[in-house]
């Protein structure tokens, strides 16, 4: 099991407070890495704690990661007071709900400016330091609908269909210089950017019966994966978005 052990590297997690990418900081630190735990909003102290009960480091860094001029502070915070970065999971993201016909302008520049617009960004900046050190890993968090179009969501879904295609091209830049970039695709996960579709009883009902599994999805079904998009077990996967979803995209 040693192709999955993160002793020794330090990853960055965005939006590690709730949900996804606190299940992600978790898996990776369980496994043995250091975290950065990047949070807006949602304070991410008790994640932190958790990390260190483990026996691992955590720092807790507060940015508004759609704001550009708050990113390079991240990647550089990580690196003074871990040493070093070797993991990037770029989680965190926005998603609002309107009909294209009357989808506002600042809806889209909004998730826009967080679900690509940072990823890029980030992984740009971890990227450069990662390419002095000759490795790195680099994890985007895609969705269904980076394959499908999605309804009420013109914003969210570009957005995800762009995060697929920013992860082949830096994938196809990058390979050769030691980094691996993934993403994972999550189905249709029980977290608050879902609410409001888990409490539609015609949706709920439409979702659960596409998915052959039967249930939604939980963020810990997502630990896995990204442990080993983290580790040495994915040193020959490049550019893959490897889907999470019950067996969503085979029905």
């Amino acid at each position: 099991m040693s192709l999955f052990d993160l002793t020794g590297k330090t990853a960055v997690v965005t939006g590690a407070g709730r949900g996804l990418g606190e299940a992600i900081a978790l898996g990776l630190a369980q496994a043995g890495a250091d975290v950065a735990l990047v949070t807006n909003r949602t304070p991410a102290e008790k994640t932190a704690d958790a990390v260190r009960a483990l026996g691992r480091k955590a720092i807790t860094i507060q940015a508004d990661i759609a704001d550009r001029t708050k990113l390079a502070g991240i990647i550089e915070r990580t690196v003074d007071e871990l040493g070093r970065i070797d993991v990037l999971v770029n989680n965190a993201g926005i998603i609002r709900r309107t009909p294209a016909a009357e989808h506002s302008y600042e809806d889209w520049q909004d998730v826009l400016d967080v679900n690509l617009n940072s990823v890029f960004l980030l992984s740009q900046l971890a990227g450069k330091h990662m390419i002095e050190q000759g490795s790195g890993k680099i994890i985007n968090i895609a969705s269904m609908l980076s394959y499908q179009g999605g309804i009420n969501v013109p914003g969210y879904t570009s957005s995800k269909h762009a995060v697929a295609g920013l992860t082949k091209a830096l994938a196809s830049e990058w390979a050769g210089k030691g980094l691996q970039v993934n993403a994972i695709a999550p189905g249709y996960m029980s977290t608050d950017n879902t609410e409001a579709l888990r409490e539609d009883p015609v949706r709920s009902t439409q979702i659960l019966q596409r998915i052959p599994a039967g249930r939604w999805g939980t963020s810990e079904d997502l630990i896995g994966p990204a442990v080993f998009l983290a580790s040495a077990a994915s040193d020959y996967m490049n550019g893959h978005i490897l889907a999470v979803d019950g067996g969503w995209l085979v029905r």
